[in-house]
């Protein structure tokens, strides 16, 4: 076991692949740069080639395109998009093309790619630079998406996305880039076997968030244990297909529920986490009514004193769960 940060576990994914996987390869923008995608990619193409670690011009949807068709060659790429608002200009090959072919010609065709799309927040970038967009493509059949909050998760489910067969959706959050864990050897994983899942028991309350949104949490946990408020915290690593059974089996624990998602409020990820429990268990097991902890439905402000009040935070979620228990 070795301690490493969760940037260096996403850079240790990259390695693994690269030097087991012969068919993997990288494509992007920024990939060569001194900033190496806030040192996530440090000197891959270094160790090994600029012809499998590829930095492209600006066309997200050029790269994004050669890469689809590299897949149905038999190819592992991954792209690389190191803000996810402007992937939006390649969505046309993701969600036209890479999520429908499987379905469309009998499996016959698997477009095996995967886009890692990082989401690059506050700091006074504003609205176009700051975009959490899980939730937009969580809602398209047959593209998975994956959110790791864990050091060891940013390595892992970067290995298992790529080893997947379908195309799927790799978010990372540069907030969480610093946290630290201990790490096992890295090995090739089945995205299959992955599931959303309880990383820390309680009994008064369930806490679920993905991402940044279960940093939030985890910090409300710790900070609402010395008020003797015992937080069950559920991490959604998986969004789709959505694996909603841990989550469920947790309310019906706490009888109690408060989703947490770092992007907006209508259509998200809190409320697609809240109708699942709502769906699945007997209303009198409820204690109380599930809340949401998002962002406010606007784009982001520029202002640092405006982001301050925008971006919810620990407190947000401690004040929101000793309401609910009085």
């Amino acid at each position: 076991m070795t301690v490493q940060s969760y940037g260096k576990a996403i850079r240790d994914g990259f390695a693994y692949l690269l030097e087991n996987h012969p068919e993997t390869f990288v494509i992007g923008q920024g990939l060569w740069s001194p900033w190496y995608v806030g040192s996530s990619m440090t000197e891959l193409e270094k160790e090994f080639g600029k012809e499998r670690v590829i930095d492209t011009p600006v066309s997200e949807w050029a790269c994004t395109s050669a890469a689809v068709g590299a897949s149905l060659f038999g190819k592992k790429p991954i792209v690389v998009h190191p803000r996810m608002d402007f992937m939006i200009f390649a969505t046309d090959s993701l969600v036209n093309q890479a999520a429908k072919w499987s379905h469309m010609l009998g499996g016959q065709a698997h477009p095996g790619l995967t886009v890692r799309g990082i989401i690059n927040r506050g700091g006074e970038q504003g609205a176009q630079h700051s975009q959490s967009l899980q939730s937009w493509y969580a809602h398209i059949p047959g593209l998975r998406v994956v959110m790791p909050y864990t050091p060891q998760d940013a390595r892992d489910l970067l290995i298992a996305a790529t080893l997947c067969p379908d195309p799927v959706l790799y978010i990372d959050d540069r907030w969480l880039y610093e946290q630290e864990a201990q790490m096992p050897p890295a090995k090739d994983i089945d995205l299959t076997t992955i599931k959303n899942e309880v990383i820390r028991e309680g009994a008064d309350i369930t806490l679920a968030g993905c991402s940044w949104g279960t940093h939030l949490a985890m910090e409300a946990a710790a900070q609402l244990e010395e008020d003797g408020i015992s937080c069950e915290v559920v991490d959604l690593r998986v969004l789709n297909p959505f694996d909603g059974e841990a989550l469920i089996q947790s309310v019906r624990k706490t009888g109690r529920l408060v989703a947490i998602d770092a992007s907006w409020k209508t259509c998200g990820i809190a409320s697609e986490a809240i109708t699942r429990v709502v769906e699945a268990i007997e209303p009198r097991l409820l204690r109380s009514s599930p809340l949401r902890i998002t962002l406010p439905d606007a784009p982001a402000p520029s202002s640092s004193r405006l982001e301050a009040i925008y971006y919810p935070k620990s407190a947000q979620v401690v004040a929101t769960v000793k309401q609910m228990l009085n």
